[in-house]
């Protein structure tokens, strides 16, 4: 069945057919840019004609010749328009368009990895509903910031646009994405195991519960919603944590699994309805799976050197490409080479042996891994979720964000702190001040174990604070000074 798609794309200079502009042009007065993933702006200000220039740009100087692309999208409301705009673009380059619908993002990745051809995932991942994003993905992976450079500065002729039917979903996508867990882990793997899944608007939330139910679980499906939820699985609402803890309370279950807007972020709880941390399921993960070198943001708690479980640690700039770079550099090195995010996504920069089976290299973020990997522990162990995250040094991050922060004010909030970061110690009532870091943001540790980080999201206009101490109260308490204190300076 073909997914109507009444699109009217009409060009927004009448003298584009025979004007030559580069995308980064056509944004120029509009919120449209790359963030730490993937292109991301206003639903307003992504037209057709933008959404159209942007993939020509990446058909033509970064995946020149490409045999086939690949398309899909999670289940915002502008996101199907926006893939149908990208699909003409790629049918007026005569590149033939795989359209795999609505899927997580790591799917459909992994889906064009498969095939050897590009992908383009239509998405604003955890960001509000008036925004969305594209992300785009070479035949082995996510691009890089270089390639970034290529497609914004890209000389591209638009023509008169016409209205586009999306075609009929190709199914291969979804099976290869439950496949690619199912021939490593098994289909008893999960057998025993009760899982509470938060659906909301996740694009896997469908997807979850088939692949889960096909591994033996027994699933409880909850909190559905017709209406898109913008998720941040760094930044979980106070509603979250409640409605766990009630979820918790009415219902007997192992562990709670929900995702972000494009399902390549996990969110994870245990069987008392308390949801771990990104970076603490993101070490778990990685000891459980033997790796040696381990890349992950200079925002990730920093138990992953305390545990003292890996041979090296690389410390990055935020965001996936960062990870990916170190994660390829470091492949030639050591064996067992992964990486994952403070939003708790992992990525897998070489095979890995897991369970007497070959897990192959997915270098962009994904959320069913390391669940499946802790949950499939604990099962062999015969002990609860909790248990397991409690032989982790007892290291914990707290973080959230004040909203309505422009990029240029943030940059302004930072550069002051950079000045004198001995304000923030007598502010906050912290014990003396030790060392910062300038790696992204800027990261200030203080005696007694303690660490404020602020830096201005790449993906939206917010000012994100992680603080991290030895209690979960303690890392809490601070980071609400803090955010409290950045809104009294911004």
């Amino acid at each position: 069945m073909k997914t109507k798609t009444k699109t009217i794309m009409t060009a927004e200079n009448p003298r584009t057919n025979s004007m030559m502009h580069t995308a980064q042009r056509l944004t120029q007065n509009k919120d449209v840019k790359f963030g730490t993933s993937g292109l991301r702006g206003l639903v307003v200000d992504l037209t057709d004609n933008v959404a159209y220039a942007y993939t020509k740009a990446f058909l033509e100087s970064v995946v020149v010749g490409a045999s086939g692309l690949v398309i899909g999208h999670d289940l915002r409301d502008s996101s199907p328009s926006i893939a149908a705009a990208c699909l003409k673009a790629a049918q007026d380059l005569g590149v033939a368009v795989t359209y795999v619908g609505a899927l997580p993002t790591p799917a459909i990745a992994y889906f064009g990895i498969e095939q050897g051809v590009p992908s383009i995932v239509v998405t604003g991942s955890h960001i509000p509903f008036d925004r969305n994003g594209i992300k785009f993905y070479t035949a082995t992976g996510e691009i890089t910031k270089d390639h970034e450079l290529l497609i914004n500065e890209a000389q591209i002729k638009l023509p008169e646009l016409v209205t586009t039917d999306l075609p009929s979903v190709d199914e291969r996508a979804y099976e290869h994405y439950c496949h690619r867990y199912l021939d490593v882990f098994g289909k008893t793997a999960l057998e025993g195991v009760t899982v509470a899944l938060y659906q909301h608007s996740s694009v896997g939330r469908d997807l979850f519960v088939d692949l889960f139910e096909r591994m033996g679980a027994q699933v409880i499906a909850l909190g559905r919603t017709d209406e898109f939820v913008p998720i941040d699985t760094e930044a979980v609402s106070v509603e979250d944590h409640k409605r766990a803890q009630q979820w918790a309370a009415d219902y007997t279950f192992d562990c709670i699994f929900s995702t972000d807007g494009d399902a390549d972020r996990p969110l994870v709880g245990d069987e008392q309805g308390r949801w771990l941390r990104g970076d603490r399921l993101g070490v778990l993960c990685a000891q459980l799976l033997y790796a040696n070198a381990v890349v992950t943001p200079v925002s990730s708690n920093s138990l992953v050197e305390e545990c003292a479980s890996f041979t090296r640690v690389e410390r990055t700039r935020i965001g996936s490409p960062f990870v990916i770079e170190a994660m390829e550099s470091l492949a030639a090195d050591y064996q067992n080479v992964v990486g994952y995010e403070a939003n708790g996504g992992f990525l897998v920069g070489s095979e890995l042996a897991v369970e007497g089976s070959i897990l192959r290299p997915l270098a962009t973020r994904d959320a069913i891994l390391p669940f499946l990997v802790v949950m499939a522990a604990c099962k062999k162990r015969g002990i609860q979720l909790s248990a397991l995250e409690a032989r982790l040094p007892q290291i914990y991050t707290a973080s959230d964000r004040v909203k309505g922060v422009s990029p240029e004010r943030g940059a302004e909030f930072i550069a002051q702190l950079k000045t004198d970061p001995y304000t923030l110690e007598q502010d906050l009532e912290l014990q003396p001040f030790v060392s910062a870091d300038a790696t992204d943001g800027y990261r200030l540790r203080y005696e007694g174990n303690v660490i404020v980080h602020f830096r201005q999201s790449g993906n939206a206009p917010e000012l994100r604070c992680y603080t991290e101490a030895r209690s979960e109260q303690q890392a809490r308490e601070i980071n609400a000074r803090a955010l409290a204190w950045a809104v009294s300076q911004l």
